[in-house]
């Protein structure tokens, strides 16, 4: 699947550091040519003999080591490469990455490069979580690198957490997947098709001047109107309460609400007619039993205020649908899968859109996701951190793919 595709794979100094051998190996087993940059740390993790014998090919660790004297190598390498991947990805890269610094062979073609970049952390779980590095990947993120998110598990130092590189079989999966996106397989998989998105958070009025509502942002919806509009699809954006300019033109078409049941009766006026409706917005479960018509004077010490429960748009959608494809999201704490699968179900969804709105680059108002995936037959997809934007491709990839002609696959 990666036959003549052209990898730059940058090898940093940390443990694992080992697999790059396996990682090396498998891409050049797929098709890939690989060229592989290795930092005067790594060298002492593994030798570039190794690695010049997986990749067959030069192996690069100095910048003022050239190799060929037509041309500059680093700058070569830069302009050769379709995908930079930087596996294992210490701190250290990370940050000169962040912070633009161009001090080794490694750095500097990355700097130089043009070509999308990919890495793929390892690190002691104190490292991974620390403010420093959560920020110097946020940043990153946002520019369009993009994460394989490492695993969880027993690491190297003995503490056991989240940081250990991620299997070489998975990172080559993800590798696939983003030349698949690239060679342009789904342009136009959803042309002809209308697609209903709900962004943002729903705003519940105690009174004129004050309501109930969540931290929604409405930027994952935003970024699944924008992505199934490259996919040719007619678009309805439903959006309540949201922060940032929605995605406005040709090809989508903008309706703001207010309360869930605004969102429901604006939903159920384009249902029929449409192929997928994605419920990305964060709807209020509740609403207040009254509504007061004027300002609610202050008296006494506390104050009592009766909810009562708001429609439940997802769950109406999933018995009212007779073929559309249905996406819900679920954002959770723990246990994402049982909730997620609970939920699909629960709600006859097609797909559920899962995440842990407590990791770094997963919650509420970031410019990232990590998100799973699943259909009823369980996982289908774990994403690793991405953009918004890369994340909706994906999602909106794989509904495309479960479309039937007129019908949806069940």
């Amino acid at each position: 699947m990666l036959t003549g595709k052209k990898i730059v794979l940058g090898v940093t100094g940390g443990i694992a550091a080992f697999k790059a051998a396996s990682l090396c190996s498998k891409l050049v087993k797929q098709g890939a040519e690989v060229r592989v940059i290795m930092t005067e740390s790594a060298v002492k993790f593994i030798t570039e003999l190794t690695m010049q014998t997986l990749s067959k090919a030069p192996v690069f660790t100095d910048t003022f080591d050239e190799k060929d004297p037509a041309v500059i190598a680093h700058i070569n390498l830069a302009d050769w490469a379709d995908l930079v991947l930087v596996a294992p990805a210490t701190a250290n890269i990370i940050a000169k990455m962040a912070a633009g610094l161009a001090d080794d062979m490694l750095s500097t073609t990355l700097l130089a490069t043009e070509a999308p970049i990919m890495a793929a952390p390892a690190m002691n779980v104190h490292m991974y979580q620390h403010p420093a590095v959560v920020r110097n990947m946020n940043e990153l993120a946002q520019r369009g690198v993009m994460f394989v998110e490492p695993g969880s598990g027993l690491l190297a130092c003995g503490y056991v957490g989240k940081g250990r590189l991620e299997e070489p079989e998975q990172i080559v999966a993800v590798v696939e997947r983003f030349f698949e996106q690239q060679d342009g397989r789904s342009k136009g998989a959803l042309a002809g098709k209308k697609v209903v998105v709900t962004a943002g958070g729903t705003v519940e009025r105690i009174d004129p001047v004050r309501y109930i509502t969540n931290d929604s942002s409405g930027k994952m919806g935003f970024a699944l109107a924008e992505a199934a509009r490259e996919l040719g699809a007619e678009v309805v954006l439903i959006a309540g309460s949201t922060t940032g300019q929605p995605p406005a033109g040709k090809g989508i078409e903008l309706e703001r609400v207010q309360s869930a049941q605004n969102m429901y009766d604006a939903v159920m006026r384009h249902f029929d007619s449409s192929d997928i409706v994605i419920k990305a917005a964060a709807v209020a479960d509740y609403r207040p039993a009254v509504q007061a018509d004027r300002k609610m004077k202050k008296s006494g010490d506390t104050m009592t205020l009766e909810l009562v429960k708001n429609i439940d748009i997802l769950e109406q959608l999933g018995q009212k649908k007779t073929g559309q494809f249905l996406i819900g999201f679920a954002a959770e704490t723990n246990d994402v899968e049982h909730y997620a699968m609970d939920k699909l179900r629960r709600k006859n969804c097609d797909l559920i859109v899962a995440n842990d709105v407590t990791s770094e680059g997963a919650g509420f108002g970031t410019d990232t996701n990590i998100v799973q995936i699943y259909d009823h037959e369980g996982l289908v997809e774990r994403l690793p951190q991405l953009s918004k934007l890369e994340t909706a491709r994906r999602i909106l990839e794989v509904a495309a793919g479960r479309l039937e002609g007129p019908g949806v696959e069940r």
